[in-house]
């Protein structure tokens, strides 16, 4: 029997000197026998270096690439420009992999012939919770298979905006790569522009990615700027959807009205969490944010009046969304309150 076709691991880090050791470890116990990692150090100043370093001389399968920070988008694009292998998957350095992972993907790509496959992911936050999985999983062979505006609606809609989990035919991504200079929703404008140059994704109900509850994670910070970036980029995904929508076999425009209301749905939940990230800060950090906060609430009170999209929205955003547009700073102050009360 032959060797199965190589698959190129890309493992974007920064400052990962608490995680990175344990993550590679798993990628290096996959049942799949044919992997190289590359490991992408954006910049790193903790002990990231020397850790990238002493696994390249435990795993002989291992090519260090190092940036000067510039992003987990230009990271993971200079893994896609160094990769050899015929598949590529991408792994965040605090995070883990089931150790058949890889193989369920391969394998449901074989049966499938779709240009990309994906997995469930799991939440942990303690080594014996990952531990308790591994233990304990199982193996699903339910499968389904998407046509790409398929995939857009009822998955990229609905939660499954992720790159990682995922395995993918390299022919398939060919030249496309990550936006630079985006730091959250980067990986779901990634997926939406591969839509538009494959054929069919399957999806396996099988949990083998390890998703770590990271609190020092993008999510967990408190609000920058760049937090901005997931409001822009649901509304180039709105841009595209006309296009991902062409790409049916019968795309009635009470669909594509459909789908574009749906997008503006996530872009206003968006907007309003952004909101709570700025309400978060205190009083004197609020005032130095009033450019973001006005950016925010000009945004809201025009997406409100899209067609359809407010009755779309769940009660509590619509709440949240009609308080902030009419009236911002109390809000802003309400929100404040409300979250100090809960600490």
């Amino acid at each position: 029997m032959g060797k199965n076709p190589l698959v190129s691991v890309i493992v974007p880090v920064y400052n990962g000197e608490d995680y990175l050791e344990k993550c590679v470890e798993r990628i290096e116990n996959q049942t799949y026998d044919n992997l190289e990692v590359l490991i992408v150090n954006d910049g790193s100043r903790d002990k990231t270096a020397q850790i990238c370093e002493g696994l390249a001389l435990r795993y002989k399968n291992i090519r260090l690439l190092t940036l000067c920070d510039e992003g987990v988008s230009a990271a993971r694009n200079a893994g896609l420009e160094a990769a050899q292998g015929e598949y590529v998957t991408f792994v965040d350095a605090d995070d883990g992999l089931l150790p058949d992972m890889v193989a369920v993907l391969y394998q449901c790509i074989e049966r499938t012939g779709a240009d990309v496959a994906g997995c469930g992911f799991f939440i942990w936050k303690e080594e014996q919770e990952f531990a308790h999985t591994v233990c304990k999983a199982g193996r699903e062979e339910d499968i389904k298979v998407y046509q790409p505006a398929e995939f857009f609606e009822q998955e990229v809609l609905k939660g499954n905006s992720r790159c990682w989990s995922k395995l993918y035919k390299r022919s398939s991504i060919d030249s496309l790569r990550f936006r630079k200079g985006l730091t959250i929703g980067e990986d779901m404008l990634f997926l939406v522009d591969l839509l538009l140059q494959i054929k069919a994704l399957a999806e396996v109900d099988y949990k083998g990615y390890g998703y770590f509850r990271n609190p020092k994670g993008a999510m967990g910070r408190a609000f920058r700027p760049d937090y901005m970036d997931q409001i822009s980029c649901w509304e180039i995904a709105r841009e595209k959807t006309e296009d991902i929508a062409a790409l049916a076999k019968e795309c009635q425009a009470d669909r594509l009205a459909q789908m574009k209301c749906q997008v503006t749905v996530l872009l206003i939940m968006a907007i309003m969490l952004t909101a709570g990230k700025i309400a978060r800060l205190s009083g004197r950090e609020r005032k130095k944010q009033a450019e973001y906060i006005g950016i925010c609430r000009d945004k809201i009170r025009k997406e409100l009046q899209a067609s359809g999209a407010y009755n779309m929205l769940p009660l509590g955003y619509k709440v949240k969304a009609k308080l902030f547009a009419g009236a911002p700073a109390a809000y802003l102050w309400l929100y404040h309150f409300r979250s100090e009360r809960k600490q």
